[in-house]
């Protein structure tokens, strides 16, 4: 995913992965697509995503953009005690507070590793002043929020259960809980013969969002047609759409076939 320009605006919902085996192939990102399904089921999409190396400059600009433009920002990577993991330190800086001992993060990491969380693993209670905590059930070193910024590891095994927690708790009210998307499927139907239904379609239910995806290549040509909008809407819509196309001859699938 390309760059935007530096004075782009940085508002809305962001995805933000950071570490240099992300872009050197070395590790597949799977956080981008946690982001999307989960925002899916809210009728959300996210307003922009980026993949950063592991440089304090180039991760220290962008916080600041986001932090000035009133970003809700999902930030995974970097949050360890190695000497590549920058996140704490650029958030702290970014965001203009001193990275500080958190007391509760501290004592989650004692509890979780005893004598051996010193030295090096209680860094990782070392957070930006004002930190909230991310609590993580896989080992419980916690991640750390600041101003709808949510910082997470990179590991999805601890990250994705996090980004449930987040948006259980403090981002309970983000989206529409009666999003729905639902789709039905067509074969040997191109786009053009539903065109003027589509039209009809929109203009009767301007709320809804309609989409057709057509599928390239296999045995048969196949069309996926939906809706997104009002859970109740979309299912009373998209029941009169199948019997609709049923009526006019259509074959028509609930599945992909």
């Amino acid at each position: 995913m390309s760059k935007p320009p530096s004075n782009a605006p940085l508002a809305g919902i962001g995805v933000l992965v950071i570490g240099d085996e992300i872009l050197s192939g070395r590790r597949r990102d799977r956080h981008l697509q946690a982001v999307i399904d989960r925002l899916a089921q809210r009728g959300l999409v996210p307003s922009w995503a980026q993949f950063l190396p592991d440089r304090e400059e180039i991760i220290v600009d962008l916080l600041q953009r986001s932090r000035r433009d009133g970003a809700t920002v999902f930030c995974f990577g970097g949050i360890g005690a190695t000497p590549d993991d920058l996140t704490r330190a650029c958030v702290a800086r970014a965001f203009d507070r001193p990275l500080v001992r958190h007391p509760g993060a501290a004592e989650l990491i004692e509890g979780q590793f005893g004598e051996a969380a010193y030295p090096k693993r209680i860094l990782m209670a070392d957070l930006p002043e004002g930190a909230e905590l991310i609590p993580n059930a896989f080992n419980r070193v916690p991640g750390f929020s600041l101003e709808r910024h949510f910082f997470m590891p990179g590991f999805p095994e601890m990250a994705h259960a996090m980004l449930d927690w987040i948006l259980e708790h403090p981002l309970a009210d983000l989206g529409n809980a009666d999003y729905a998307e639902r789709s039905l499927w067509l074969a040997d139907t191109p786009e053009s013969d539903l065109i003027d239904l589509m039209d009809s379609l929109c203009l009767e239910h301007p709320h809804l969002s309609l989409f057709s995806l057509p599928v390239l290549g296999g045995s048969r040509r196949l069309l996926e047609l939906g809706l997104k909008g009002d859970r109740a809407e979309v299912d009373r819509v998209l029941g009169w759409l199948t019997g609709e196309l049923s009526a006019r001859g259509f074959e028509v699938f609930p599945e992909r076939p």
